[in-house]
């Protein structure tokens, strides 16, 4: 939700519903006999990693808010075959460290050139969900020469389109902030339940996500959500490459803002999930992820 500009899976959504030290060895490697031994660190925090170690095209899985890498497991599996597969949790979620204060994009995309640079990944396919779009923007913006494409999952659904009463929309969006600083696991579960769910998300799905939700960092929760006048548009443009989008369709995609600005997108639905096509429906997530590397492949 970094941005205003990102209304329906994070901004509006949510403005509707009014460490330590680094330690040493952190590899988490999936392939022992194939990793790369590095000790992740960016601006001090230690990152908590997977890296499956080898392959000439990588593919790093960011994932969204309040949530971890585990959320990539199915597709940890399934790329990790014929690709170097690097998973994150981001600094303040997962096992990373959360002892700084900054939670910005910027900060973020910082956090994302820094692994890039620090796991000398080659030819990077940038995967994030929700929030992570914003973020793996920035670090695509920041590691051009790193990066071949931006891939956004769920995000990314209203670019450039103004909002309709941005007045309200500010107002409501302060006193949910407000709300979840008095009681963030009743505010912040009960927001996704009503907002991000499919009616046909099973309940072990719904389960997993609403503890994580609950049991995430409220502090670094609440700041990775605050309104930093991000603008996607502006980094799209400046990114110069195509944007290509996994989303489901439970809210529609509206791309005008995408055409009117002349940024180059292609978008890929999963049918028939919530906000979490990867885990909700991941043969169908990873078959769309295959046509988009092979797009890719084509430019």
């Amino acid at each position: 939700m970094k941005s205003l500009q990102y209304p329906i899976v994070f901004g509006l959504c949510l403005a509707l519903f009014a460490c330590n030290n680094p330690q040493p060895k952190n590899t988490n490697a999936i392939n022992d006999d194939k990793a790369i031994t590095v000790n992740l660190v960016s601006n001090n925090v230690r990152i908590d990693y997977t890296d499956t170690g080898t392959g000439d095209t990588t593919l790093l899985f960011v994932h969204g808010w309040a949530i971890n890498k585990t959320y990539w497991e199915k597709q940890v599996a399934y790329f990790g075959k014929r690709y170097r597969v690097v998973t994150i949790d981001l600094p303040g979620f997962g096992k990373s460290g959360k002892n700084r204060k900054d939670w910005s994009t910027a900060a973020y995309g910082q956090d994302i050139k820094n692994i890039i640079d620090q796991l000398k990944l080659k030819n990077v396919i940038l995967v994030g969900h929700s929030m992570a779009g914003d973020i793996i923007l920035q670090g695509a913006v920041d590691a051009p020469k790193n990066v071949l494409a931006v891939v956004g999952v769920d995000n990314f659904k209203s670019v450039g389109v103004p909002w309709t009463d941005s007045v309200k929309a500010i107002k409501e969006y302060t006193e949910a902030i407000g709300a979840m600083n008095k009681n963030f696991k009743a505010v912040a579960t009960d927001w996704f339940n009503k907002q991000l769910f499919y009616k046909t998300t099973p309940k072990g799905i719904r389960d997993r996500i609403l503890n994580d939700v609950a049991h995430s960092d409220s502090t670094v929760a609440i700041a990775a959500l605050a309104y930093n006048n991000f603008s996607e548009s502006n980094g799209l443009l400046k990114l110069k490459k195509k944007l290509y989008l996994i989303n489901s369709d439970y809210v529609p995609n509206d791309t005008t803002g995408l055409v009117k600005n002349k940024i180059p997108y292609k978008l890929f639905i999963v049918h028939d999930t919530g906000h979490f096509p990867m885990i909700e429906k991941p043969d169908d997530f990873n078959r769309q992820l295959d046509n988009v590397i092979a797009d890719i492949k084509r430019q």
